[in-house]
């Protein structure tokens, strides 16, 4: 009798230690996971916004969608004025000279180590895409251009995405967004800034 008691007292302290290790191996997992799917979506979002930045300066607003993006930074070209003498200075004698170079976008973009085939991907989103809006805005008298990119953290949280990890981390709501930029105001912060 003696023996089986132990026996089933030994079952009992392992099921125990099992169901306690459960518990700590799950916050533990999901902290561990959220910042490595989080900085992979951050890092792609920053390289989206140098992308944007540089559509930008060649077309003077933002692009509205990933194809007109990556097909301008394929095949465009950024053009840089070299101003030869002072247009400021009245004293200036001489001609003043203008002097256009061009080079193409994508020397840049292949400088920075952009990948312009999965660009609007979002990193473990399953296939999932950014959401992207560019439009031009007035804002204190003028028009300015704006845009904003993102994507809901449930997209690339997986098994995370349920609104139950919220006991884990009183912040994290999967229904929130992750994003760079602002349609209402002309900024790129990105909401980890």
């Amino acid at each position: 009798m003696r023996k089986i008691f132990n026996a089933v007292f030994l079952l009992l302290a392992a099921g125990l230690a099992f169901l306690l290790y459960k518990s700590i191996e799950e916050p533990i997992a999901f902290d561990r996971d959220r910042v490595v799917y989080e900085e992979a979506v951050k890092k792609r979002l920053i390289e989206i916004r140098e992308a944007q930045e540089m559509y930008q300066d060649m077309e003077g607003e933002y692009a509205d969608n990933f194809d007109t993006l990556t097909y301008k930074l394929r095949n465009g070209q950024f053009s840089r004025i070299k101003v030869i003498g002072d247009p400021d200075d009245p004293n200036f004698v001489g001609q003043i000279v203008y002097d256009t170079t061009f080079s193409p976008a994508i020397d840049s973009v292949e400088a920075m180590g952009i990948i312009l085939d999965s660009l609007e991907v979002v990193p473990y989103g399953n296939g999932a895409t950014f959401d992207i809006a560019a439009k031009v805005i007035p804002y204190e008298n003028t028009e300015v251009a704006v845009v904003q990119v993102g994507t809901q953290f449930k997209t690339f949280m997986g098994i995370y995405a349920d609104p139950r990890f919220k006991r884990y981390d009183n912040f994290y709501d999967p229904n929130e967004h992750i994003r760079f930029g602002d349609l209402t105001k002309p900024s790129l912060a990105g909401t980890w800034d």
